[in-house]
């Protein structure tokens, strides 16, 4: 029976510089940085969630033939792949913090049907939802936008 999720992959271009993205900007813990032969396997979470980490893994790794790495990797540079939505008390504050670090942001703190929502990038291009649930979010408020007309994020200099 599966019990939770333990670890997700968050395609990085540059480990180095995504963990201490992670680390420096959006105050995550370093769970593991080591070596496993010829690959890095380095993970982090946030502080008071450490079951659940993010292992920051190279496009061009083991486990992927080359073509398959070349386009993932074009993927991430491009910025179009969404790594997942992280939950916060106070979706603005949150933003306000996470701006004044330098995180860079492709939508401000916006009302949605569950919540409010922010959108940010890391430095590999993968883009996040920083999400203040509602108070009750088994209702959604449906006069509320989803978004629509909303651009989808795109790498800097992406059409």
């Amino acid at each position: 029976m599966i019990r939770s999720l333990a670890l997700t992959t968050v395609w990085s271009t540059d480990q180095e510089r995504d963990k201490r993205f992670f680390l420096e900007k959006l105050g995550f813990t370093e769970r593991t940085d080591m070596m496993m032969g010829d690959m890095r396997w380095v993970t982090v979470s946030p502080p008071d969630q450490p079951e659940v980490q993010l292992t920051l893994m190279r496009p061009d790794g083991p486990g992927l033939d080359p073509e398959s790495g070349k386009a993932l990797t074009a993927l991430v540079n491009k910025g179009v792949l969404g790594a997942g939505a992280f939950r916060t008390d106070d979706c603005r504050a949150t933003y306000a913090d996470l701006s004044s670090r330098g995180v860079e942001f492709l939508q401000e703190p916006q009302e949605r049907p569950y919540g409010i929502e922010a959108i940010f990038r890391d430095p590999s291009g993968n883009w996040y939802s920083l999400t203040q649930e509602r108070e009750n979010p088994d209702e959604l408020d449906l006069s509320k936008p989803w978004g629509e007309g909303v651009e989808g994020p795109q790498a800097p200099g992406g059409d």
